[in-house]
């Protein structure tokens, strides 16, 4: 269910899985310019980066985000036919992908708040469900996600900390579990690794951070 799949740093994914998808590309190393999808997850300078957004599109690319977006996409260089508009709990399909926007948002601080309208995704790839979490705490929404494999937050201050992301993740049951958003920003190597002890026997939990 990994394979094609890494993390290459903080929040930033790549899949390879007949299509290249980047969700939050973020300090990305060389053009690679190989981007069929970009998810973008909210406007922070860690999910949001147009350096990195250029490093990956090509002029094919369809860049997925939320409403709030849309103005600095045109003006960084997106046509209008190449992004689409996504609103958090509804579902889209797109060729043979179908995704889900999961709200996105903290209960317990402001940095992430619900009315800004963020998102997570779940990416239906191949008959497999992955939910990569966006910058959130545990919520009402996303306690009820169905997946096969979870990538989630680990590094506190601005999202779940190691003990509340093995919560969620304890709590949808996903085959794996995957800690994402430390290492860069916020978070040590020890939170994910806090992360894994705490996750129930049956979840392999999983650290694909080079």
């Amino acid at each position: 269910m990994l394979e094609g799949i890494e993390v290459l740093c903080h929040s930033s994914i790549r899949m390879n899985r007949g299509k290249v998808i980047y969700i939050d590309p973020y300090k990305i190393q060389q053009n690679y310019n190989d981007a069929d999808i970009i998810f973008i997850t909210h406007n922070h300078y860690d999910h949001y980066s147009k350096e990195d957004i250029d490093k990956v599109k090509k002029a094919e690319t369809i860049i997925v985000a939320t409403e709030d977006l849309f103005d600095r996409l045109l003006k960084d260089g997106f046509s209008e036919d190449k992004i689409k508009i996504i609103v958090s709990n509804n579902v889209y399909k797109m060729d043979d992908i179908t995704f889900e926007a999961v709200p996105a948002y903290n209960t317990n601080k402001l940095f992430h708040p619900k009315k800004n309208g963020w998102v997570g995704y779940i990416l239906e790839i191949e008959g497999i469900r992955y939910y990569i979490a966006g910058d959130t705490d545990i919520t009402e929404e996303n306690k009820k996600v169905k997946c096969n494999v979870a990538f989630v937050p680990v590094g506190g201050t601005y999202t779940m900390n190691a003990k509340e992301a093995a919560e969620l993740v304890n709590t949808i049951k996903p085959e794996i579990a995957v800690p994402i958003h430390y290492g860069s920003v916020v978070g040590t190597k020890k939170d994910p690794e806090k992360f894994i002890k705490l996750l129930s026997p049956e979840i392999e939990g999983v650290i694909l951070m080079k």
